[in-house]
């Protein structure tokens, strides 16, 4: 369009007292007409300025057991994201159980969680084998971390070492929990999966149905378990992508030192009250602790977006003061 502009105005003549002396222009007027009997010359409506869209993000993928690399983009949470990955490899999304960040193994630290580097390359984890445990509490923890994928799917995110599920060698670190004694819980949160395996009767046995990632030949015979520190951590581009269970993705500047402190301790306290790990719940609550004065406040503003988890008062404590902790460089 802009060539085409450049192109009209060259064929006219110079331009003199304001008007350009083109032979055709002059014809489309007709009789040449003093001023005042030609009225007012109607001007053109300004022109509004329209914000530069942001360049189309586009995701390299693959999936986890092996596959040709696929593109992606125009996802805003992680459920699209599935959807686009099934799409590019002809799966129904109910087949993904999570992704992993730059690494095709079963690593819970490149677990992907609420944000995306732009730089990331995306392994998506397969529904491979499906296994059945029997399981007797033989403690009041089992000894298991559980997370989910932000799309109905709970799995196991850390196996305590010498727990009652660490003495079941079948039980492994990336297992989808898809049953508990024949009860479905595909769409439970992670959270509820967690109250329900700590409300298991002592000594009595109960049954887990478990569905393991898909595994390419170089990753059969591993059972992996998470290191505690640095869960997640982007370590590539100055930016991510970050994915909202509600509302549309946003691209943030990565957190900070000290906001990347604050979230994994956050995440720390929620496996400690909770039996959960999820660094997007972790840095919302982080995000909620900003700018607040007092605990009561920082109470209401988790209420207004985390309402369904029903904290306990001592964890909000707990928080509280981690937060003030980390920004007074206590820790």
């Amino acid at each position: 369009m802009q060539q085409d502009s450049e192109n009209a105005t060259s064929d006219r003549e110079p331009m003199q007292n304001g008007e350009a002396m083109s032979p055709d222009v002059q014809d489309s007027k007709g009789p040449a007409e003093d001023e005042e009997s030609r009225g007012p010359v109607p001007s053109a409506p300004p022109l509004e300025s329209t914000p530069c869209p942001r360049p189309k993000l586009v995701f390299h993928t693959q999936l986890a057991h092996g596959s040709p690399t696929g593109r992606i983009h125009g996802f805003t949470n992680v459920r699209e994201l599935y959807a686009k990955i099934a799409e590019v490899f002809n799966i129904s999304a109910s087949e993904i159980l999570f992704c992993t960040l730059n690494s095709h193994k079963v690593d819970m630290q490149k677990l992907l969680g609420g944000q995306i580097g732009l730089e990331d390359f995306i392994f998506a984890h397969v529904r491979g084998e499906t296994k059945e445990v029997e399981v007797i509490k033989t403690e009041d923890a089992l000894g298991l971390t559980i997370t989910d994928n932000g799309a109905g799917y709970a799995f196991i995110k850390r196996i305590k070492e010498d727990s009652t599920i660490d003495r079941i060698k079948t039980v492994c670190v990336g297992d989808h929990i898809e049953a508990v004694n024949d009860q479905s819980i595909v769409g439970c949160r992670h959270y509820e999966v967690a109250k329900m395996l700590k409300e298991q009767t002592r000594g009595t046995p109960f049954t887990l149905r478990l569905v393991e990632p898909k595994k390419a030949f170089d990753m059969i015979g591993q059972r992996t378990r998470a290191p505690k520190s640095s869960e997640g951590k982007m370590v590539s581009g100055k930016e991510t992508l970050r994915l909202r269970t509600k509302g549309s993705a946003t691209v943030e500047e990565i957190p900070s030192e000290c906001e990347d402190k604050a979230i994994g301790k956050v995440d720390d306290l929620l496996e400690s009250y909770m039996g959960i790990r999820d660094l997007e719940l972790a840095t919302t609550i982080v995000e909620a602790g900003k700018n607040k004065q007092n605990p009561d406040d920082f109470a209401e503003a988790l209420d207004s977006v985390l309402g369904d988890f029903g904290f306990p008062d001592v964890f909000l404590f707990e928080v509280w003061g981690a937060l003030g902790d980390i920004k007074n460089g206590r820790i």
